[in-house]
């Protein structure tokens, strides 16, 4: 039985057909190509980049600063009202925001400039290690380029805190460039407090002359009409008046009383039953004169020319505007006084969390990390490269 098996097999394998053996391989003109292109793009370029770094490359050190900006207020409700400030989108730059664009800035470049030559130091190694340097010749705005190269900025938008970090060729113009630019700072910050107290004196100087001119114009008319009408006072006045109406009425009731008696003992006839008369008369017209003034403007009958409830109208209207420019004025000379305690201290302030470090040995250039980058960058490229001629090799 495995005989028949075993010659049923030999006849199959006898029966397939036989194929030649495969040639040895072999490396062929693009494979030599590939190698080449990989040698030119990435292994010289790297050599080239790591003996830059190690042999060429001049040490960097690097200084460090942190600030931020304070203020004397409190902070308590500053805070209650920023974080209801983030729900509601506030739009409004802090000074922190402002510090941070101008640590960036052309501005600062110059001032910084002005005190440590950044073109000098900077271009010391020029054109050997010209990765790190700038030309010496170079115009503002390319070293403001540079500047953003040698500069780093940290910033915290919810805390506040900024931190720099400044990298020159030794340690001591390292530390230079990093106080001057807190120095710089402090000044702007300075400069921000000087404009906020010189709008708040001159809108509090504004609206104590407002105040002082409506006091003026509120008490020239209050002169004008106890003027025009010899009034200094309506209200007075009036109890004056009410006071001689009384003075009549007692006088009328003491003229009628005696008639009353002469009558029941005289004559019809007696000549002082017609004094008695008279003098009730003569006390009456007194009395309708006297109330006529009340509500007349008819100076002949003794009144001031206008009604006394339109003059005890102006009067109230006239001393309500006296009485509202004064509390107007001593409101704005309060303000002033307020704005003027506000400006004799600094409300806000740089408080330097880190003073500029000065550096014990070179940090930079991080020459491991950026050949290991060039080399990644390098082999990605050449990757990227390969399989975009493969893939134009085999669609065409």
């Amino acid at each position: 039985m495995l005989a028949q098996k075993a010659d049923s097999l030999e006849a199959q394998i006898a029966e397939t057909p036989a194929y030649p053996v495969a040639r040895p391989a072999h490396a062929k003109t693009r494979h030599r190509g590939v190698i080449a292109s990989f040698a030119a793009l990435v292994l010289l370029p790297l050599a080239a980049a790591v003996f830059y770094l190690f042999a060429v490359a001049e040490d960097q050190y690097a200084s460090t600063a942190g600030f931020t900006v304070r203020s004397q207020e409190s902070s308590g409700a500053n805070e209650l009202l920023g974080g209801l400030a983030s729900f509601a989108g506030n739009t409004t730059a802090s000074d922190s925001d402002i510090l941070y664009e101008f640590i960036q800035s052309q501005e600062m470049a110059e001032a910084v400039n002005a005190r440590v030559d950044l073109r000098a130091h900077y271009s010391q190694y020029w054109p050997t290690d010209w990765a790190f340097s700038i030309w010496p010749d170079a115009t503002l705005e390319e070293l403001v380029w540079f500047w953003h190269r040698v500069v780093r900025i940290s910033y915290d938008s919810g805390s506040g805190l900024t931190e720099v970090r400044v990298t020159a060729f030794d340690r001591d113009t390292a530390r230079a460039v990093s106080r001057a630019i807190v120095d710089e700072s402090q000044i702007r910050i300075n400069a921000l407090n000087e404009q906020a107290r010189a709008d708040a004196m001159r809108y509090a100087e504004a609206d104590l002359m407002e105040a002082v001119e409506r006091l003026k114009l509120a008490r020239q008319e209050l002169t004008r009409f106890r003027t025009r009408t010899r009034i200094v006072d309506p209200e007075a006045d009036i109890q004056g008046r009410m006071g001689v109406m009384n003075n009549l009425q007692q006088q009328l009731a003491e003229a009628l009383i005696e008639y009353d008696l002469l009558a029941g003992t005289v004559s019809p006839g007696d000549v002082r039953l017609k004094q008695g008369q008279q003098q009730i008369e003569v006390i009456r017209d007194r009395i309708n004169i006297e109330r006529q003034t009340f509500a007349s403007s008819n100076t002949d009958t003794g009144g001031v020319g206008e009604d006394y409830p339109s003059l005890i109208s102006e009067f109230e209207r006239l001393t309500v505007d006296r009485e509202f420019a004064e509390e107007t004025y001593r409101a704005a000379l309060t303000a002033l006084e307020v704005a003027r305690d506000d400006a004799a201290r600094q409300s806000r302030y740089l408080a330097t969390y880190i003073t500029p470090t000065l550096a014990e040995e070179a940090e930079y250039p991080r020459r491991y990390v950026l050949s290991a980058l060039a080399g990644l960058f390098l082999l990605l490229g050449w990757s990227i490269g390969v399989l975009i001629y493969y893939s134009i090799r085999d669609r065409s």
